[in-house]
C-alpha cells in the first residue's frame, strides 16, 4: 500500500518539487496550499494529475473533514518568506508563520502521522554567527540569537525559532524531523531572492547591473539535492527529534562573481554597480552537513554551473519572468 503524504505549501518552490520526487516513489500525494504565492501554472497542473490538491489558508485550523485518513508523513512548508515580504509587513510573516504551525500542530495531535518534517531555515543560526558565537561551517547545535530584533527581516528567522522550538515539544507524539534549508535555488524558485533576481537583471542584458553586498559569500543548493535531503532526513528510523542543515557544503562562491556566471550564461559583461548588502544579511554563510552526511550518507550532486544553467533556462523560457528588481535581494 502506497505512503499517504501530506506536503503544506505544496504548490511552492520546494513542496513541488518535493510532490514530483514522492509521486515517482509511488506515493498517494496530498497537496495543502492557498495559492497566494503557490503558482497555478502548467508545473502544478502535471503534478495534480497525479496528486491531489486540496485549498486551505493554514491560518485559520484546518476542519476535521478536510483532510481524510491517516497519513505516515506531513512535510510542513507553508510560510511567508523572502525579504521584501518581510521588510514591507514583517508582523504578516510573524502572523502567518505560527498560527500555521499551531493550526498544524493542532490537526497532528487530533490525528497524529507517523512523522512530521518542518522546513526551517539557515536565518535560525545567522544570529550566532554574526556575534562570533559558531563557527564555520556552521553545526546545527548552536544559540538561538536575535542581534537586532527591530529589524523587519528578523520576524521570518523568528517564526521558525518558534515553529521549531513548537515542533520539538510534540516529539512524544510522533517522530519530529527539521530541515534547514540554506540557500535552495532552483526552476520556479520565484523572483524573491538572489539567483532569479540576477537572471531577471541578465535576461534583459541589464547594464550597469546592481549588485547588493557584493563581498558577501553563500553556498547555494540545488533543489533536487535539497529535495533528496528532504526525504531520507524525514525517512530517517527513531523516535528522537533530528534536527539537521541541509544545504551544499562544496562550493562557497562571492556574490560578485555568482553574478558574473550568470552574466556569462546570458553572454555579456555588463559594468557592476556595487551597493550595501540589505540590513542584517550576514556576511557568510556555510553549512555544516556532517550530520546529514553521517546519517543518511548525504552528498550533493548536482554543481552550480550545471544548476545555474538549468535554472537559468528555465526562467529565460518562463513567460512569467520577473522585470529586474531594483531593491536589495535576499541571499
Amino acid at each position: 500500500m502506497a505512503d499517504r503524504i501530506l506536503i503544506t505549501g505544496g504548490a511552492g518552490f520546494v513542496g513541488l518539487h518535493l510532490a514530483r520526487r514522492l509521486l515517482r516513489d509511488g506515493a498517494d500525494v496530498t497537496l495543502l496550499d492557498d495559492l497566494s504565492r503557490g503558482r497555478a501554472d502548467r508545473d502544478l497542473d502535471e503534478v495534480r494529475a497525479e496528486a491531489r490538491l486540496v485549498r486551505h489558508d493554514l491560518t485559520t485550523p484546518l476542519p476535521v473533514d478536510l483532510l481524510a485518513g491517516d497519513f505516515d508523513e506531513v512535510y510542513h512548508l507553508a510560510a511567508v518568506v523572502g525579504v521584501r515580504q518581510n521588510n514591507e509587513n514583517p508582523s504578516r510573516a510573524l502572523n502567518v508563520n505560527l498560527r500555521a504551525v499551531l493550526n498544524l500542530l493542532d490537526w497532528c495531535r487530533r490525528r497524529p502521522p507517523g512523522r512530521v518534517y518542518l522546513s526551517s531555515t539557515s536565518e535560525v543560526a545567522d544570529g550566532a554567527t554574526r556575534l562570533g558565537l559558531a563557527p564555520f561551517p556552521v553545526p546545527e547545535d548552536v544559540p538561538f540569537v536575535l542581534p537586532e530584533p527591530t529589524l523587519p527581516r528578523a520576524s521570518y528567522g523568528l517564526s521558525k525559532i518558534v515553529a521549531e522550538t513548537l515542533l520539538r515539544q510534540c516529539a512524544d507524539l510522533f517522530p519530529v524531523r527539521i530541515g534547514r534549508y540554506h540557500n535552495i535555488y532552483g526552476p520556479r524558485m520565484g523572483h524573491d531572492h538572489v539567483i532569479p533576481h540576477f537572471v531577471a537583471r541578465a535576461l534583459v542584458r541589464q547594464d550597469p547591473f546592481p549588485i547588493y553586498g557584493a563581498t558577501q559569500t553563500r553556498a547555494f543548493c540545488h533543489i533536487d539535492d535539497a529535495v533528496d535531503a528532504t526525504v531520507g532526513l524525514t525517512r530517517l528510523p527513531g523516535v528522537e527529534p533530528v534536527v539537521a542543515n541541509i544545504g551544499n557544503d562544496t562550493e562557497e562562491i562571492v556574490i560578485r562573481e555568482l553574478a558574473e556566471r550568470v552574466c556569462r550564461l546570458a553572454g555579456y559583461t555588463p559594468t557592476f554597480e556595487v551597493f550595501d548588502p540589505p540590513p542584517g544579511s550576514p556576511d557568510r554563510r556555510l553549512p555544516d552537513l556532517g550530520r546529514l552526511r553521517r546519517t543518511i550518507g548525504y552528498a550533493p550532486r548536482v554543481d552550480l554551473l550545471r544548476g545555474l544553467r538549468q535554472t537559468f533556462d528555465w526562467y529565460a523560457a518562463d513567460q512569467a519572468a520577473a522585470p529586474p528588481a531594483t531593491t536589495g535581494e535576499r541571499a
